[in-house]
């Protein structure tokens, strides 16, 4: 077990990752693309990834064992802005820590020579690295990233709504079984048994969607704290291969009395003239419902805001994510819908890959009130 043990001003300091993580989602599906179960989560995108791969998994293996530690140094902190930051910080990275951290490998001694120089400092090895590291990534990740990242921004808004209710101790205890908050430690369920004091320095939570099973963090307890925990995964797992787009299904004209769905979609000043076109498009009902969802809602919530009965919010939101515009998030006894990047590029009129990064649903701030994988031991 993992205890992380929290002052008020690490409460203070907790916080969510505005995005997914480049790097760790990279790192993390390296782990998910080596086992060999079948699955509804994983198992189309390993076989789709395995065949645009290119012998970076053999290049990468020693670095990042199936179980166990794997480098400090492979996800710094940049990774949450995107690719290239991430990799120009690797670059960065003095070559006394490469070798301390790739000295901490189960298989140091017998490690290719490659690797052995990048730990003596040898750039062109580094290069090799990075290298590797962005061909695996636009191979394995990219081409799916809108999908990672409507999964972490449902995560995100659920935390949201938790911090909003109950202020930091609901986020806490609103995470997902495998950690449980008793105050003033977070118990994680982990390989071994540590204890990560935070001395003041906050957390940093960031939800991943490669990351299966028990949480992981730095394995150096003096790096900036984090915590990468899974979110939850649809049973379909990754639906779309890269290049495919859902149909849209259309939408159906609103039930008597949703006066407030049209007025809602129609819309006034600024976007008007896009929300009156999506009305036509999927139905005035149907497209009020993709405005509310946008900011998150329950489908309690949902039936209420658009004027139409809980069975026919469901069957509205059920549709929508059938057609790859809303994702559902269960939480407790209720779900929480939000929506997914196409949902988004829909509702503003834009194109679903114009932004890689978008602006992320925004939390309010949290006020007072080497890492080990899943399977690491």
């Amino acid at each position: 077990m993992l205890r992380v043990h929290f002052s008020e001003l690490d409460l203070a300091r907790l916080r969510m990752a505005v995005r997914p993580d480049a790097l760790w989602e990279t790192v993390l599906s390296f782990h998910r693309l080596r086992e060999n179960r079948a699955e509804s989560v994983y198992g189309k995108w390993r076989s789709e990834a395995r065949n645009r791969l290119n012998g970076e998994a053999r290049l990468l293996a020693p670095l990042i064992p199936s179980r166990g530690y794997f480098p400090d140094f492979l996800t710094p902190a940049e990774g949450v802005i995107g690719c290239d930051a991430a990799m120009s910080a690797l670059r960065a990275t003095p070559g006394e820590r490469l070798n301390a951290e790739l000295a901490g490998l189960p298989a140091a001694r017998a490690l290719p020579g490659w690797i052995r120089d990048l730990g003596e400092g040898g750039r062109k090895s580094l290069d090799r690295l990075i290298g590797t590291l962005r061909a695996y990534h636009q191979a394995a990740v990219a081409p799916y990233w809108p999908h990672i990242q409507a999964r972490i921004e449902a995560d995100r808004v659920a935390r949201g709504r938790a911090l909003l209710d109950g202020g930091a101790d609901g986020l806490l205890a609103s995470l997902p079984a495998t950690m449980r908050w008793r105050a003033p430690v977070l118990e994680v369920d982990y390989p071994v048994d540590r204890d990560l004091r935070l001395r003041g320095r906050g957390l940093l939570l960031l939800p991943s969607f490669f990351c299966r099973g028990t949480p992981v963090t730095f394995r150096n307890p003096d790096l900036t704290p984090v915590l990468v925990y899974p979110v939850e995964h649809a049973p379909c797992g990754l639906p779309l291969r890269p290049g495919q787009r859902p149909a849209l299904a259309s939408g159906v004209g609103p039930r008597p009395g949703a006066g407030a769905a049209s007025a809602s979609a129609s819309g006034a000043g600024s976007g008007s003239g896009s929300a009156r076109t999506l009305g036509k498009l999927v139905g005035q009902t149907r497209s009020a419902v993709l405005l509310e969802v946008s900011g998150g809602c329950t489908t309690s919530e949902l039936a209420r805001r658009v004027g139409v009965s809980l069975a026919s919010a469901s069957q509205h939101a059920s549709v929508l994510r059938e057609a790859g515009l809303v994702h559902t998030l269960r939480q407790g006894s209720a779900v929480l819908h939000t929506l997914t990047p196409l949902g988004a590029a829909l509702l503003r009129g834009g194109a679903p890959g114009e932004r890689v990064f978008g602006s992320p649903a925004q939390l309010p701030p949290v006020t007072a009130g080497g890492r080990w994988p899943s399977g690491r031991g």
